[in-house]
């Protein structure tokens, strides 16, 4: 039996969905061509705000590559819009005039971006947000412009704008209606989410209608309807969108607000059928994931000959991908004659929920704040659970309850992953039946938790309930125990709300643990550094140990004091009097150190403030997640290997760099010929002299899990490995995760995505800036490299409170 030709128009989410479907149930049944307009395999839209916001990368958001299309045997052509379906023949046309037949056509076309019909609607700089292109535009545009205007306040409009602020723009956001979200919110979630977002920066016109967009040749600002001018560089329009159906509507397909499609999802033409944002069902067309990817497996059930009841709809949610606003609504959400709604507001905390009901069942819920039961009253909902088991408080709070008991309580039918339709009890045979032990394997086999993520969280928890003991817990989402909040989400906290200690941090940001832990302290600390160079006040009792000490404790309890030698270079006076205190405090051990430093081991803490005053010599970097040694041969001086002077440089490089904070320890070597005898291959920055300059290795780590440094470039002076060193330094300071080393920085950050940054004059030079901003900040701080006798009693004193 000959396969079917199915031809594809459009390589979006609903679209690939459908072919994955279709595949799982017969994949032998038909041959698949697919039809993009974008030059792009099948990407997650969803993650758009996410590359805007800079948690994620382009390649990051793609959800089958161009291999996937290949493994299962499909055409796919990119980059060529279809034009024309002639039914007759059976024929769908390109932009480029190729002709694919079919049995079956799926339009799978999506939407486009409305674009207000007012004038200066044309210019360059108005953007209708929908595509990757559009993002990239829009990064391109705040390299150089520094105001935006997003028009609309909806969940779409409310992303850009945060994402246009992390990409340094001032934004306002001009919203037609009385308050944000008014499709999803009430106004007293409304105002909440108002509130938060201005305390991170951003602007808001309300009531606000929009009747020009000003600019000759680009835009200069827009004009509101009550005669205010806003000065704009860039304008999103982020109003709407609008199925995609010009070319179902040429074809003579029916046409109303979408295709026109009946349970099944078929057209006005038994052999063409349609899906997703396109499609209008019952009047209905929808525009959030889950319904689309209920209406793409409907679709496979009907095309593979499975029996299917149908699509019946959709009950939706929505939530928002902006840090520091966690929302959550679904279902119905105004009052009426027939429905009615309770609410709890926790002023303190700032949590808000409300649930609507009628006839004894709940039709829709906000929630702001605290989002967890948000699946719970929309599981309700969509089972059309009866509140007789409930009291109002029962109904509205389930505390005290633990995951594991709350996951034990769940029905197998009650929906995990609302984007993607799948149940709890999948889940958890697909555990079962394939040995999954992560949630990354659980989205791979069930695609639970691969669109908004939201439900990651509870994934993990069903994963440990379902396997007990065999459960190996992953890295906690957050940067410790006491917040679910990452690295970029605190920071970009930190920046929004102004925020200015520790303390401030935990509270503002609502940490379980208000007064912090071990993690989360000093990581906290080093990002108030990072971002408050002169304006944060160093808190010495949120660092370790060691850097309050100036001394490394040892495995007796002793500790190892260790004084500056830049480049491994002492002279007789150090020496003498290294030995002169050695000798005055009985020290067990005075040994070379293995970054060319000496060292006095088996110091009692006693002792230290002493010994610092009576050596009367700074304090080597030896201790602390921030610039260390930097290792250096003699190299042209005095090596008939040499190439270069390489211990000027390596003394010029410390001197430079010293004391500066990195998420980690720094470290780096100079060598002054490719022997490298300072093993500069395996530094963090390292620098191996040549004939014709210095070749630049970054990333490199030694330790448990060594890595070889990756070659970068090669300059020609001593100026340009300075100014290098100092870009990668601060770039690592800025995007780094505390406790983070380079090598995995690399990897994470992807190398040539580094050297891109590293490489570019403009962003090199605004990066060494910035770092020489930190040096002089650090030097202000006597306590973190001068150590005298008054300056070791003060550290002793804090360490007693």
């Amino acid at each position: 039996m000959s396969k079917k030709q199915l031809v594809m128009i459009g390589n979006g989410m609903a679209g690939i969905r459908t072919i994955e479907e279709i595949l799982e149930r017969d994949a032998q049944q038909y041959n698949i061509t697919i039809i993009g307009k974008e030059p792009y395999p099948n990407y997650n839209r969803i993650m758009l705000s996410n590359i805007l916001q800079k948690k994620m990368t382009v390649d990051e958001t793609i959800m089958n590559p161009f291999e996937w299309y290949k493994d299962n045997d499909i055409q796919l052509i990119t980059n060529d819009p279809v034009v024309e379906v002639n039914r007759e023949l059976k024929q769908v046309i390109t932009a480029d005039g190729l002709r694919c037949n079919y049995d079956i056509c799926i339009f799978a076309t999506g939407s486009s971006a409305f674009v207000l019909p007012i004038p200066g609607a044309s210019l360059s700089s108005v953007i209708g947000w929908r595509t990757i292109e559009d993002t990239e535009r829009m990064i391109e545009i705040a390299k150089t412009k520094q105001r935006a205007i997003v028009i609309g306040g909806g969940l779409l409009g409310l992303e850009c704008a945060r994402g246009l602020m992390d990409q340094g723009m001032e934004v306002t956001v001009v919203h037609l209606a009385e308050w944000l979200m008014e499709m999803q919110l009430d106004k007293k979630a409304a105002d909440m989410l108002k509130a938060d977002l201005e305390a991170q920066g951003m602007h808001f016109k309300l009531q606000a209608s929009t009747q020009e967009i000003l600019g000759q040749e680009d835009v200069t600002g827009v004009l509101l309807a009550d005669g205010t001018t806003l000065a704009a560089d860039l304008v999103v329009m982020a109003v709407g969108i609008r199925p995609y159906t010009q070319v179902a509507q040429s074809s003579g397909l029916k046409v109303n607000r979408g295709i026109v499609v009946n349970d099944y999802m078929q057209t006005s033409d038994g052999a063409i059928f349609a899906v997703g944002e396109c499609a209008e069902h019952n009047g209905k067309v929808y525009g959030l994931v889950a319904p689309l990817y209920e209406q793409g497996k409907v679709l496979a059930d009907h095309l593979t000959g499975r029996e299917t009841e149908g699509y019946r709809g959709s009950t939706t949610f929505t939530s928002l991908k902006v840090s520091g606003c966690d929302l959550y609504s679904a279902g119905q959400i105004k009052e009426d004659i027939d429905i009615q709604g309770v609410e709890v507001f926790d002023s303190v905390n700032k949590h808000y929920k409300k649930v609507f009901l009628k006839d004894e069942s709940i039709v829709g819920a906000v929630l702001y704040g605290d989002i967890d039961d948000g699946p719970r009253f929309f599981n309700m909902m969509k089972k059309q659970e009866p509140l007789e088991d409930y009291t109002m408080v029962s109904l509205m709070h389930k505390g005290g309850e633990t995951s594991e008991i709350s996951i034990a309580a769940m029905s197998d039918d009650e929906t995990v992953c609302g984007c993607n339709g799948v149940s709890k009890g999948k889940i958890v045979s697909a555990i079962n039946e394939h040995g999954l032990t992560s949630v990354e394997a659980v989205t791979k086999e069930t695609k639970a938790g691969n669109s908004c993520g939201k439900c990651k969280g509870q994934i993990g928890q069903i994963l440990e309930y379902t396997l007990g003991d065999d459960f190996v817990a992953s890295k906690p989402s957050g940067i410790c125990a006491c917040t679910e909040l990452t690295r970029d989400q605190i920071v970009t906290q930190i920046r929004a709300k102004g925020l200015k200690t520790s303390k401030e941090v935990r509270y503002a940001l609502n940490f379980n643990d208000k007064s912090g832990c071990p993690k989360c302290r000093p990581a906290i600390n080093y990002y108030l550094n990072m971002v408050y160079p002169f304006e944060h006040n160093d808190e010495i009792e949120s660092r370790f140990a060691n850097e309050r000490y100036h001394a490394n404790i040892q495995n007796d309890g002793t500790f190892s004091v260790i004084p500056q030698m830049r480049g491994g270079v002492t002279n007789a006076d150090q020496l003498i009097r290294l030995g002169e205190v050695a000798k005055k405090y009985d020290v067990p051990l005075v040994k070379v150190t293995g970054s060319q430093r000496i060292g006095l081991y088996g110091v009692k803490k006693e002792l230290l403030p002493q010994i610092w005053s009576d050596l009367g010599m700074r304090s080597a970097s030896a201790y602390a997640k921030k610039t260390r040694s930097v290792k250096s041969c003699v190299g042209k001086e005095f090596c008939r290997f040499g190439t270069q002077y390489t211990t000027q440089l390596g003394i010029r490089l410390e001197k430079t760099f010293e004391y500066i904070d990195t998420p980690h320890k720094f470290k780096m070597g100079v060598s002054g010929c490719p022997r490298s005898c300072v093993e500069s291959g395996v530094k963090d920055f390292g620098v191996i002299s040549v004939e014709n300059g210095f070749q630049i290795y970054i990333g490199g780590n030694g330790g448990t899990d060594v890595t070889e440094g990756i070659h970068l470039t090669t300059v020609e002076t001593e100026d340009e490995v300075i100014k290098l060193c100092g870009a990668m330094m601060q770039y690592y300071r800025e995007t780094g995760i505390y406790a983070e080393r380079t090598a995995p920085w690399i990897q994470r950050l992807g190398f040539e995505n580094v050297k891109a940054v590293l490489l570019n004059q403009e962003r090199q030079d605004d990066l060494f800036n910035r770092i020489m901003e930190a040096k002089k900040a650090i030097e202000a701080e006597p306590w973190s490299h001068i150590i005298n006798n008054e300056v070791a009693q003060k550290i002793f004193e804090v360490e007693k409170v």
